[in-house]
């Protein structure tokens, strides 16, 4: 019992980084490496993550800078960003691709807001599925007539505790989110 309660919880730690990550690619006014973390560019007939490539950066706060180890870089980077529909235009003068953060609508922050409470809900859901299937893991084992029903019960119950402190630390990180959005 406890080895499905462990189980449960690794898996929905990993549904928070998965969050995280899901956070990460959505632009707030702020500009962050993370924006071009999932772009991958096709260097030499082989799609390359961008931060392998060169070195990426943030001088200021509306400003993120692509610099490619290798000249033969800079096409590929360049489509691969516009490709990526991020919203975003990079700018290259032949030694460093600059990429200017335009400062987001009212609209366009709402819009934001909805996509990341959308990711939440993607998060909430993953959670109690991983919860659904330790009751399951659970309930096998009283069928086997490992544990007493008695002690199935309970273990649900300190199941459902963790299920709901994950949905807790979701509904937090949901909440900064959106107050970092829509912060001007």
């Amino acid at each position: 019992m406890e080895a499905v309660k462990h189980d449960a919880e690794d898996r929905m730690d990993k549904a928070l980084v998965a969050l995280d990550r899901e956070f990460g690619k959505l632009r707030t006014g702020r500009a962050s490496t993370s924006l071009v973390d999932g772009v991958k560019a096709d260097y030499y007939g082989t799609p390359t993550a961008i931060s392998q490539i060169s070195s990426v950066a943030t001088p200021d706060s509306r400003t993120i800078t692509i610099q490619p180890w290798d000249k033969g870089a800079f096409g590929p980077i360049e489509k691969a960003l516009l490709k990526a529909d991020l919203g975003l235009n990079p700018m290259n003068d032949g030694k460093i691709i600059r990429i200017s953060i335009p400062p987001l609508t009212e609209e366009r922050r709402k819009d934001l807001v909805k996509v990341s409470k959308k990711y939440g809900e993607e998060a909430k859901v993953a959670i109690r599925n991983i919860r659904r299937d330790a009751n399951d893991a659970l309930k096998k084992l009283e069928k086997d007539k490992v544990h007493s029903e008695d002690d199935i019960k309970k273990a649900q119950e300190v199941i459902q505790k963790v299920t709901d402190s994950f949905i807790a630390k979701v509904d937090q990180k949901c909440l900064a989110k959106e107050k970092e959005i829509m912060e001007i």
